[in-house]
């Protein structure tokens, strides 16, 4: 009987681990090795997790043993460990394999020998600490020593850096981890400017599945520097790396950096990652949930207090402690667990993310990082390294013209009745192969455009590139032109050409690609009807709206905009009502209207359902088909 209780506490205590403090996924907090280190002092070691655990409910700790040639002490990591295994906290270590972050991310040169025994050393002591390890950001090289410059030889700085990267991360940590640690599960964290990632020698087509899992860098900051990272980057990123090997892709990773643009932008990564179904969100780091100070005068935004998704009012009552007592939210800590307790409310009642197919074939370039703009626009995302077979639309950017065997491909997805969509860039790479299809040219010269007929005209100019076709075989369903109303020239935003039984889309995407929110709302609504047959509805309505869709008639909307927007969804089915999962309540159709002009002139426009939704700014809702 005794040994019957026993068992049963044992079953009892594993289930409530599994349940952790979340229902659909695993918070989790990063510590650098320069916290770690910290760490040999226990009161220290208290005082601070006070703050964190105060405020944020924390699944697993990952404790990192090296960064910047600190190597963390056996003793030091034990008794780190040992601490957080004692407040019920699952823990894992990490590696950060950089020599100096203060010198520009300075990493270690994979063909010096020096540097390659202090890596394998380096993986050899994390494995003899911890079960499982994440490799952070900064499993790549951007060395040029004189040792690389030889080793590279003949070969382009892309080709070497990634063989040598790829057989790095097996010689030196992998096999050296799994010698000491048999049990070690070896993750790499692949950080958020993945179309680049093959120029270090990051090797996404053998990494997901050399490695024993990947997580996903899913910060994206201020999008207007540096890596001009957009924020849809967040959802975006997560559902690429989970086509890579599908079930692999363990978490999202998120940091303050954007927090010095409100605290709803730093809510909104964590949003944007959990909607993308991670398993697991990373907060990095253990420092800044410490000592990023909640600051009203930066981190409240003009909107706050008019009913947005995220209420920093709300986030700065008191928290009641477990022992009754009470605390006032200081970091953001605090902001992180709201954000994450709120969509953990609604997360499980999505099915699994839908999209529209893009084609990214490996380690390729072009229209760099243009998904994620598109994805700003309205457009959900869905980012593929093989063809998509099964698609009544598919998108080709620039980065398709490393494919080879492309036109032929499309000419398959054409013939089976299929669309294909290309950008203007991806055009004029590949007009010379493209001319069996249509005979269509993205000209040498560029025109400035402000007006879009009846579509709609903009304040500022837009440089676009001249896309060219042969009249009658090819239409334009959107011109532009500067103005178009006084009979100047004219050039395609939308056009169409029709071969086999599908039809050829070219989408002519601005110079700067920002220039896509400047739009105006009929030209993007002209992109949505035609890039969105697979997911069976659409929005009509300005940028900086995006749209999440489910397989399991679930949806999400969620605005960008510093001010109210209202919006039309729109269903390709007959629908009635939806439901607002999030607010609970019910909307009714709309009443059907006079179809547009742009949905008589495309042949077959199926009937729709639309529906009238207006999002506060920076805020989210979620919906489901009736």
């Amino acid at each position: 009987m005794k040994r019957i209780l026993t068992l049963l506490i044992l079953i009892g205590t594993t289930l409530l681990s599994q349940a952790g403090n979340y229902k659909n996924y695993k918070v989790s907090v990063y510590v650098r090795a320069y916290e770690v280190e910290k760490m040999k002092d226990l009161n220290w070691l208290d005082s601070t997790w006070t703050i964190i655990s105060n405020q944020i409910k924390v699944d697993k700790i990952y404790l990192e043993t090296h960064r910047d040639l600190l190597i963390v002490p056996d003793e030091t990591l034990e008794q780190a460990k040992h601490y957080f295994l004692d407040k019920g906290l699952e823990v894992g270590g990490g590696i950060t394999y950089t020599i100096d972050e203060s010198n520009n991310f300075e990493t270690f040169c994979y063909s010096n020998p020096e540097h390659r025994e202090i890596v394998q050393q380096i993986a050899e002591h994390t494995a003899r600490h911890f079960d499982d390890f994440i490799l952070d950001d900064f499993f790549f090289t951007s060395c040029k020593s004189d040792i690389e410059i030889e080793a590279k030889g003949d070969l382009s700085w892309t080709e070497y850096r990634t063989k040598l990267m790829t057989k790095s991360g097996k010689e030196l940590v992998l096999d050296p981890a799994k010698k000491v640690n048999p049990n070690v599960k070896v993750i790499i964290k692949y950080p958020n400017w993945y179309d680049h990632f093959q120029g270090l020698g990051f090797d996404l087509q053998n990494g997901p599945h050399l490695f024993d899992g990947v997580w996903t860098g899913t910060e994206t900051r201020d999008p207007s520097y540096a890596q001009h990272l957009q924020n849809y980057l967040s959802y975006n990123i997560i559902r690429y790396f989970d086509n890579l090997r599908p079930g692999y892709n363990f978490g999202g990773w998120v940091d303050a950096g954007g927090s010095n643009m409100g605290m709803d932008r730093y809510a909104e990564q964590l949003w944007l990652t959990m909607f993308a179904k991670a398993p697991e969100i990373m907060l990095f780091a253990y420092n800044q949930l410490t000592d990023v100070q909640l600051r009203p005068e930066i981190h409240r935004k003009q909107w706050q207090g008019t009913g947005t998704s995220f209420d920093y009012d709300e986030m700065m009552k008191p928290v009641q402690l477990p022992d009754g007592k009470t605390v006032t939210p200081s970091t953001i800590a605090r902001v992180a667990a709201v954000a994450l307790e709120q969509a953990d409310e609604v997360v499980g009642q999505l099915g699994k993310p839908i999209g529209i197919k893009s084609y990214k074939p490996y380690h390729s370039l072009g229209d760099d990082f243009l998904q994620n703009y598109l994805g700003m626009i309205g457009l959900p995302m869905d980012m593929y390294s093989e063809f998509p077979e099964d698609q009544k639309v598919v998108l080709l950017t620039e980065q398709a013209k490393y494919d080879g065997d492309i036109v032929n491909k499309m000419k398959k997805q054409l013939q089976k009745g299929g669309d294909v969509v290309i950008t203007s860039s991806l055009l004029k790479a590949i007009e010379n192969d493209i001319v069996d299809i249509a005979e269509l040219r993205a000209g040498e010269k560029n025109a400035l455009v402000n007006d879009f007929g009846f579509w709609g005209n903009t304040e500022k100019d837009i440089l676009i590139p001249q896309v060219l076709y042969q009249t009658n075989d090819a239409w334009e369903i959107v011109s532009a032109g500067r103005p178009l109303t006084n009979g100047v020239s004219g050039y395609p935003m939308l056009l169409r050409t029709q071969y086999s039984k599908g039809n050829l889309y070219v989408i002519t995407i601005p110079d700067d690609f920002g220039n896509l929110y400047d739009l105006p709302d009929g030209v993007l609504n002209a992109f949505r009807q035609v890039m969105s047959k697979d997911l069976g509805m659409y929005i009509e309505g300005p940028a900086k709206v995006s749209l999440f869709v489910y397989d399991n008639n679930t949806f999400i909307v969620e605005s960008f905009l510093d001010e109210p927007v209202t919006i039309q969804l729109v269903s390709t089915e007959d629908l009635s009502a939806i439901s607002d999962i999030s607010e609970g309540v019910t909307i009714e159709k709309l009443p059907e209207e006079t179809p547009s002009f742009f949905s008589r002139r495309m042949k077959g426009s199926e009937k729709t359902s639309k529906f009238r939704v207006t999002l506060m700014p920076h805020s989210y809702r979620v919906f489901k088909k009736n």
